[in-house]
């Protein structure tokens, strides 16, 4: 049985391994800090799928929002950013509010909105023209502190290929492009 035992925390152990080094993400890191990347990320928890039938821009109680945990997930960034160097962001995000309170949650910079960054999910022929935005818009930024975009899943994955769970990003190369470089995947 000792000899069962041993067996199954050692697998254990092995099975582990890739997550003990999972944040071994330097390059990324550095990349992100010194404006040669950039961070993409879904929005917080905001349970559902969508938008109600009556969504309304402008108004957050038409829409799905973030629920506490998706609040205490957002807030989860500053301290995980910052131990990666980053203390202030130039944050852009869509204009839903679930994005919006992602963003502002963080706490790491400015938010300000940015229509490219809007779901599509209703009106996927907006898709291809939204995320020619973002590739342009971004590419355009000049130096200053990192830059993050908050937005939601079907843009992250137009533009990455790379289907996010909420609250995570993606670390991407600058210049952005129509196939850009995934450097790494990351969540606090």
């Amino acid at each position: 049985m000792a000899f069962r035992t041993f067996c199954c925390a050692l697998l254990s152990l092995v099975i582990s391994l890739p997550v003990l080094g999972a944040d071994d993400n330097g390059d990324a890191w550095s990349a992100l800090r010194e404006g040669r990347a950039v961070l993409m990320m879904r929005h917080a928890l905001a349970p559902g799928m969508g938008d109600p039938a009556r969504f309304e821009l402008g108004d957050c109680s038409t829409q799905r929002n973030l629920n506490d945990e998706g609040r205490l997930q957002a807030r989860s960034w500053k301290p995980f950013l910052a131990e990666h160097g980053i203390d202030e962001a130039r944050v852009y995000s869509s204009q839903w509010c679930r994005c919006m309170d992602t963003a502002t949650e963080m706490n790491v910079g400015d938010v300000t909105d940015w229509p490219p960054l809007n779901s599509f999910f209703q009106n996927r022929s907006e898709g291809p023209r939204q995320t020619r935005e973002i590739i342009e818009g971004v590419n355009e930024m000049g130096e200053g502190a990192p830059i993050i975009l908050v937005s939601h899943q079907v843009n992250t994955t137009a533009l990455t290929g790379v289907y996010l769970a909420s609250n995570e990003g993606v670390i991407i190369a600058l210049p952005l492009s129509d196939a850009p470089e995934i450097l790494a995947r990351v969540a606090p």
